[in-house]
């Protein structure tokens, strides 16, 4: 019997962020699949399991490993950071799933288990006080598997629409840039230099750091990797050093 894929959303690494479905399909996995820094967080919680790990841009392989070891009837826990379906390994793995199915194998969609995890979007707004207590959408500014065309109509729509924003991947090495192209588009779009906006480093984790800022201020702001960015809509503001987005209550 093929064994059961457990594609696991864990949430900023952090076991008291976790679910109790996340820790529980890791406990009952056979092996635990993931990038080697998603891996290195819970390899202490976990010491008596065998890992496999891949660095990055080899997401495809940890796939195809989780689906091999499925094969020899182990159970696999594969963990993703944050929500395994928000940028997440769940897709890929559901789009092998026919290759698998109709390979020699007992393999069918019901060995693949997607469970939820905390995103970032939602950690970094329990931080930051109600950025995204209304309409909002979530935007990668990373440009290595969507084009930098495409980013650039769906942060401007997203202002046009008026929707707060929750921005991932703003910054790397080669992106450095990045975020205040982002600010840029945005304010050409016609957000205001004073929108309300904040950003969250290393949520969850050691060194969990915030700051509310304007729009302005956002563009010249130094980012990283660890950051999520939250942009405000056009009613939301700054109380008290959170960042609120009003769902209109009258108050």
């Amino acid at each position: 019997m093929a064994g059961i894929i457990y594609i696991v959303g864990m949430g900023p690494g952090d076991k008291s962020m976790m679910t109790a479905q996340a820790i529980e399909a890791m406990e009952n996995a056979d092996v635990i699949v993931g990038y080697t820094v998603y891996v290195d967080l819970v390899k202490d919680l976990f010491p008596e399991k065998e890992f496999f790990t891949t660095p990055m841009r080899q997401e495809v392989e940890r796939c195809r490993a989780c689906y091999d070891f499925a094969k020899e009837g182990k159970n696999v826990a594969f963990i993703c950071s944050g929500d395994a379906g928000v940028y997440g390994m769940a897709a890929p793995m559901y789009e092998l799933l026919p290759e698998y199915v109709n390979a020699d194998s007992d393999i069918t969609e019901d060995n693949i288990v997607v469970l939820p995890g905390v995103t970032a979007a939602i950690s970094g707004a329990a931080v930051l006080g109600a950025p995204i207590n209304h309409d909002f959408c979530v935007i990668s500014l990373s440009d290595l598997l969507t084009p930098w065309e495409v980013i650039e109509k769906r942060l401007k729509a997203a202002i046009m629409g008026d929707f707060a924003i929750a921005l991932y991947n703003p910054s790397s090495k080669k992106r450095h840039d990045y975020l205040r192209k982002a600010c840029e588009i945005m304010l050409e779009a016609g957000a205001d230099e004073n929108r309300a906006c904040g950003y969250v480093e290393n949520i969850g984790r050691a060194g969990t750091h915030s700051v509310t800022l304007t729009l302005g201020e956002l563009k010249e702001a130094q980012v990283n990797m660890f950051t999520t960015v939250f942009i405000g809509n056009s009613k939301s503001e700054i109380i008290k050093g959170k960042l609120v987005t009003k769902r209109g209550y009258q108050i």
